[in-house]
């Protein structure tokens, strides 16, 4: 049992190390002191993370358990006094018997059975804390890699801004010259205007997103200025038999195993309580009326105490048939969701392969012809103003694309509880 349960540990500590490992591979290391990086984000979430540090006591507490299982039933020591404070030849103490005896309760294996009980506990708390591990590990991803997109979005925003600052100019300029309305200044600020409040609103979502990530360590405040990470680099979403086959390996499978183990030593201990305890004694027994000594043997055996603990061994059967169920269900219900989320990476990278490759580069390439076309006159200012528009969105939705496959890759590997075979870039 305890073999078992060092074994969970150590795959668990795999696992987070894999975690860790692959944070150093796909997002870097920091520029400067003031740059956060998952691998950090990952260590301190493990060190202090205040839920994982408060199921840690139950884990104490469980261990608790399994030290008093192990303790027998102490000894009985008994004082027996018989024909005292009568009449006649029994006034006082004349003719007393006093037996002075010891007993045992003898407990006929059920002490294994607390222990076993008591230890399969054990497993199914550490198999819950693998699983708030894996939780913890996975949600700081998901919140490091909300910080990268709204600093992605965030820094998109800037060039927004500059660019239709450009725009104003130019356009005020060609107003001034009589080349163009003043309308076309009016739209041009509203256009900036615009842009700066959509950038306000991205720098607002990045100052919560800094927060959230830094509770995740338990503190109120973030001491890090960004986060560092390259989400450029698209992972390969592999094939999902592949990673099927890899559920065996689910944390939350291993919780329904441990469950049924726990439900099995809690039959066995059901059908040794099924077998009664029974009470031994002995001892020496003083007769006053003749100053004589004897020794006294006794036992005593509850009579049809199997049939009081027969619910006791149905509702241990219930439970134990309702954990295998469990552990079926859980098993096809990981499935469904590894096939959905599998499905929606293998999309994401479809959209951000799409993007990178094929519109992007168009889009530029419109964008530098146009204002080719613009400084020749070809072009007015709001079909330079539109393509440059585009290509802001584009790159924006390529941010988008692209973490979301990773977002994706972190929930696919906290399912299987592994890193990806083949999701290193």
């Amino acid at each position: 049992m305890m073999r078992g349960a060092n074994i969970r540990r150590a795959r668990a500590r795999n696992g987070l190390i894999i975690f860790c490992l692959l944070a150093c591979v796909r997002f870097g290391e920091a520029e400067t002191h003031d740059d956060m990086r998952l691998d950090e984000a990952i260590r301190r979430t493990l060190a202090q993370n205040p839920e994982l540090v408060a199921f840690g006591y139950q884990i104490e507490a469980q261990r608790g358990r399994v030290t008093q299982s192990q303790a027998a039933p102490a000894p009985e020591l008994g004082l027996d006094m018989q024909d005292v404070l009568g009449t006649g030849d029994f006034g006082g103490f004349k003719g007393a018997e006093t037996t002075l005896s010891l007993g045992w309760v003898l407990e006929r294996g059920k002490r294994q059975g607390y222990i076993a009980a008591a230890q399969a506990g054990i497993s199914v708390l550490e198999s819950q804390a693998e699983v708030r591990r894996l939780d913890a590990v996975a949600l700081t991803a998901l919140l490091f890699l909300d910080n990268l997109e709204f600093q992605e979005r965030y820094a998109i925003s800037l060039q927004a801004i500059a660019s239709a600052e450009q725009s104003v100019a130019a356009v005020s300029e060609r107003v001034q010259s009589g080349l163009a309305p003043a309308v076309d200044l009016a739209r041009a600020r509203a256009e900036l205007a615009k842009v700066r409040l959509h950038s306000a609103d991205m720098e607002h979502h990045l100052t919560n997103a800094r927060h959230r990530l830094a509770t995740q360590w338990g503190e109120a405040h973030p001491d890090f200025r960004q986060v560092a990470g390259r989400w450029q680099e698209l992972p390969n979403p592999g094939s999902f038999a592949a990673l099927a086959e890899l559920l065996e390996r689910s944390p939350d499978l291993s919780i329904n195993i441990s469950q049924r183990r726990l439900q099995e030593a809690e039959l066995r201990l059901a059908e040794s309580q099924s077998r009664p305890d029974w009470r031994v004694s002995a001892g020496i027994r003083r007769m006053e009326t003749r100053k004589d000594y004897g020794f006294t043997l006794g036992i005593s055996i509850p009579l049809k105490a199997a049939a009081r603990n027969r619910g006791r061994v149905q509702e241990a059967n219930a439970n134990l048939a309702r954990a295998g169920a469990e552990q079926a269900a859980t098993r096809l219900q990981l499935e469904a969701r590894l096939f959905e989320i599998h499905h929606e990476m293998v999309h994401s990278l479809i959209r951000a392969r799409m993007l990178r490759d094929e519109i992007m580069p168009r889009l530029q390439e419109a964008a530098e012809q146009t204002r080719q076309g613009a400084e020749l006159g070809r072009y007015g200012y709001f079909e330079l103003q539109q393509i440059e528009s585009e290509l802001l969105f584009a790159r924006s939705d390529l941010v988008q694309a692209a973490i979301d496959a990773l977002r994706q890759m972190t929930e696919i590997e906290r399912l299987i509880g592994v890193a990806m075979p083949s999701s290193a870039p």
